[in-house]
């Protein structure tokens, strides 16, 4: 009452009204800037968020504020792409750039940090919120397969990629950068019949002693990604049990660059690297070539030398056994990368060697740049191998056409060398008897000077390989079965090389094991019974303890047969 009788004495009725409108006035604008300045902690209130824009060459955008996450998203843009970074605050207005629309938006409780973690393309973007759009584009961006179709890359170069805040790559900020091809990458990891193989581009570190390779990705990548590891066995035999489990197992890992696991670099390579195995049957010459040797000339040929190799399982003597190929196929020294201590880093590699054909010793054109013509001119490079087709008899010229006879000491070998030797100069060959070492080089110019090639089936025959183009290559089969073995390893490869193939199965009574066992014998009557006890019977029987006493007579026809091939 002490107030109003106040008010009554100072002021009229019209001016206490008047007064009364301005005091509420005041209120109004209290609680309006209370609102203002609290608006992120509250509720939304998405019908006065609305916010229209429109540019010179686009349709009406219409952007929502959605103050629960503080997202701002752009809707229908013609001919322009959208690129949206974590960055502002949530009253920036978005700005139109020629074509790009760049977005951006704040973190819900913390208005002032700028976040500059992510960087994407989007296209087609909804009003929905900008993490649905985010999971759709990179379902655009990064599709993923199951085991047999690992997940794919997004190409570093091609397009605009999902950063951490560890990377060091510039933000896009000119037009062009918002409309370049999302190219995907080839699968990371590839699985096939008889080999499995990563190809991999980026912050690629390799710890040889918990045998990983670590890829240093964005933790947007890894959470995307259906698979982040996977596990290699670098050797081109898939399949093979027994192979294989002499073949060390390594882990390619996707971590995030913040990880306490990732290990740092000791050693930074600017070339790429080849990551395969020298375990398996690598004691085999046959199988050095078969699973190593042309798998590894597929998958280095391309760098033309500009690439490292990671040895695992590499004994010395194997790598010192073709020093003279790797040599051939890099000019940086090979890597035995197993228990070493030093990080080594990379930007590019392959794990495991790419062998796309189940084929013994063999190249598929169809499916490689590559065929075995070009891995025979590969070898005689290598090895200054100076023939390349072997002689034509006939046509006036004298030169006699030159026999290799392939010797053996510990089995499977020719217990009449000297009569096979008479017989084929009488045929008229000059003859060379020979048995393979350590020394490829040497024993590579000796195959190579001549023009038809004999021995028993066994690993030595692999060396048909540096026969001259239209050679003849003569395989010795002895009894037990092992007629598939002899087409698999040897006739089908020497047909894929443009080298004349001839066989000659031997009877028993050339066989030394009618010394062994009596004439009515499971092992000599029925080796199809000796099958089916399994191979460790089959090569203990008839590969370990078989030599060959050869009916020269019976043979003889052979070599002729092999003259007239030279003839044509």
């Amino acid at each position: 009452m002490k107030y109003q009788t106040l008010l009554a004495r100072s002021f009229s009725k019209h001016e206490q009204k008047k007064l009364g409108y301005w005091a509420l006035l005041a209120c109004l604008f209290i609680a309006l800037s209370f609102f203002i300045n609290f608006k992120p902690f509250m509720g939304p209130l998405s019908v006065l968020n609305l916010r229209l824009s429109t540019g010179e060459d686009e349709k009406l955008h219409i952007f929502y504020d959605d103050t629960d996450s503080s997202l701002q998203i752009a809707k229908e843009t013609i001919n322009s792409t959208s690129i949206v970074n974590d960055t502002g605050s949530s009253h920036e207005e978005a700005e139109i750039m020629s074509s790009a629309l760049t977005v951006n938006d704040t973190d819900s409780s913390h208005g002032e940090s700028e976040i500059r973690d992510t960087e994407i393309i989007v296209n087609n973007a909804t009003s929905r919120s900008q993490e649905v759009v985010f999971k759709e584009s990179l379902a655009q961006n990064m599709k993923t397969n199951d085991s047999s179709n690992p997940p794919q890359f997004v190409n570093e170069k091609d397009t605009s990629m999902v950063n951490n805040t560890n990377s060091s790559l510039p933000e896009a900020t000119d037009a062009n950068a918002g409309t370049k091809n999302s190219t995907v990458e080839p699968p990371l990891c590839t699985f096939m019949g008889r080999s499995d193989f990563c190809e991999i581009k980026g912050d690629i570190r390799i710890d040889g002693n918990s045998y990983t390779v670590f890829i240093v990705s964005s933790e947007i990548d890894i959470l995307a990604a259906e698979n982040t590891s996977w596990c290699i066995r670098p050797y081109a035999r898939k399949g093979d049990q027994a192979a294989m489990g002499g073949v060390r197992e390594w882990t390619v890992k996707l971590v995030a660059g913040a990880s306490h696991i990732l290990p740092q670099c000791t050693q930074n390579h600017s070339v790429p690297a080849i990551l395969f195995s020298a375990g398996g049957y690598s004691g085999n010459h046959f199988h050095s070539f078969a699973d190593i040797i042309v798998p590894l000339f597929l998958t280095s040929r391309p760098y033309n030398g500009d690439v490292q190799f990671l040895i695992t399982n590499g004994l010395t003597a194997w790598i010192s056994k073709f020093k003279t190929l790797m040599k051939a196929l890099s000019r940086y020294q090979p890597i035995s990368i197993d228990y070493r201590q030093d990080i080594h880093c990379y930007d590019s590699m392959t794990v495991g060697l790419i062998r796309r054909t189940s084929k013994e010793l063999s190249i598929d054109p169809s499916n490689s740049p590559y065929s075995m013509k070009d891995f025979r001119k590969f070898l005689r490079s290598s090895y200054s191998l100076k023939r390349a087709t072997a002689i034509k008899i006939g046509n006036g010229s004298r030169k006699r056409p030159r026999l290799v006879i392939i010797s053996r000491k510990r089995s499977r070998a020719f217990t009449n060398v000297g009569e096979i030797v008479s017989m084929a100069k009488r045929l008229g060959f000059r003859v060379v008897v020979a048995e393979p070492d350590a020394d490829v080089s040497g024993f590579a110019k000796i195959i190579n000077s001549c023009d038809v090639m004999m021995g028993v089936h066994g690993a030595g025959l692999t060396n048909m390989v540096f026969l001259p183009e239209k050679a003849v290559l003569v395989q010795v089969i002895p009894i037990g079965g092992t007629e598939w073995l002899s087409k698999t390893y040897f006739e089908e490869p020497a047909k894929d090389m443009n080298i004349r193939y001839l066989d000659y199965k031997i009877r028993v009574e050339e066989s030394s094991l009618i010394h062994q066992y009596p004439a009515d014998h499971v092992v000599l009557r029925d080796p199809s019974a000796v099958w089916k006890q399994g191979w460790s019977a089959v090569q203990s029987i008839y590969l370990s303890k078989q030599n060959v006493t050869l009916d020269v007579n019976r043979f003889r026809p052979t070599l002729v047969k092999a003259l007239e091939l030279l003839h044509q």
